[in-house]
């Protein structure tokens, strides 16, 4: 049985996320144990009562408030689990396996790593057979998302592989030139892993970028243009609108998720290969040195920061906090997980081990 199928199918058992939703459509997620009780306002419901129960039962706690239970799809548990880092949404992670063309077997880098939902994408797209090799800088997402793997899987999969240190560094030491099939960045800075990606990203590969802003989009895409090693940038991004449907008052939400972040996607062309340009030429136009410098290598690379680009900065007690919660998580659905803060790596044993 392929990793973590046990823990999406039959009745509920001990270890199971379970998300129970009452009468006013209120939603709560648990972690079921023997004994258990999740107490609100108006009663207790017992752990017990849903232990052996087949998924979507509608039970009633000591109240007789009814609850019908289901396990968290995958959209559900990576907006609930434990964060540090902002986790890249279920519509951009279904456009990067799409667009990136993530298929079982496919050995995959990814960096950074952040909170771990695309990760588990990822793996699921690879199968157990694959492999997905996490590079992180930060220890505390490192242990954050590794306890979100595990209990979503209810255990590592075989298929991962996480590293500490700079990405830069650490995968063209850890890979051999031309092995990688799939590269993915989540980063402030991807214009600098330039080098890297064209040593590792086997001929043909696909290099999918992930970045919050249209300055890295800018200069990544330039960064990958002047350097001829790659086929011409394709960028784009997601926005997806709910709908209000309730008899003929049928009508856009009024509220939507819409920009979260921009994706480009390029390919590896073969060693020698002159690639070709994008049909149409950009014009020859001056623009203001303040504005070329926003995008060029006189730009000072400092000022490329989470906070210089608008992002929250995260307090290190949150952080610890939320990889304490992630690892228990982990260890409620099973997995034998170390504790957080202790810099351990993954090294995921594969059953079937692509040839290089």
């Amino acid at each position: 049985m392929a990793v973590g199928a046990q823990h999406r199918r039959g009745p509920f058992k001990v270890g199971d996320r379970v998300q129970v939703t009452d009468e006013r459509r209120r939603v709560h997620t648990l972690t079921l144990k023997e004994g258990g009780e999740f107490h609100t306002h108006v009663g207790v419901l017992f752990h017990d009562q849903l232990l052996g129960q087949p998924e979507g039962s509608v039970i009633e706690n000591s109240e007789g408030v009814r609850y019908q239970a289901l396990r968290p799809l995958l959209k559900d548990f990576v907006l609930s689990m434990p964060r540090g880092a902002t986790v890249v949404y279920p519509k951009d992670a279904g456009q990067i396996v799409t667009m990136g063309d993530i298929y079982p077997g496919a050995r995959v880098v990814e960096a950074g790593i952040g909170s771990g939902a695309l990760t588990i994408s990822l793996l699921r797209a690879v199968g157990d057979t694959g492999l997905v090799h996490s590079f992180e800088r930060r220890e505390e997402f490192a242990d954050i998302a590794r306890g979100n793997i595990a209990a979503m899987f209810g255990e590592v999969p075989p298929s991962f592989r996480l590293s500490l240190g700079d990405f830069q560094e650490r995968v063209v030491e850890e890979h051999e030139p031309g092995s990688v099939d799939r590269l993915v960045l989540d980063m402030l800075s991807p214009w600098e892993c330039l080098d890297a990606v064209a040593t590792v990203l086997a001929p043909g590969g696909v290099w999918v970028n992930y970045v919050a802003t249209v300055t890295q989009l800018s200069r990544v895409i330039e960064a990958i243009r002047s350097d001829g090693r790659f086929t011409e940038p394709e960028a784009f991004e997601t926005m997806v609108r709910g709908w209000h449907v309730e008899g003929l008052a049928v009508r856009p939400d009024h509220r939507m998720v819409a920009h979260t972040g921009f994706l480009m996607t390029t390919r590896r062309l073969a060693d020698g290969a002159v690639g070709i340009p994008g049909s149409r030429r950009v014009k020859d136009v001056t623009f203001p040195a303040e504005d070329v410098s926003a995008w060029t290598a006189d730009h000072d690379p400092e000022a490329w920061t989470a906070e210089g680009l608008g992002e929250r900065g995260l307090s290190a007690k949150k952080l610890r906090r939320s990889a304490r919660d992630a690892v228990a998580m982990g260890r409620a659905a099973g997995a034998d997980l170390p504790d957080a803060g202790s810099g351990s790596e993954v090294n995921g044993t594969h059953a079937t081990q692509p040839e290089d």
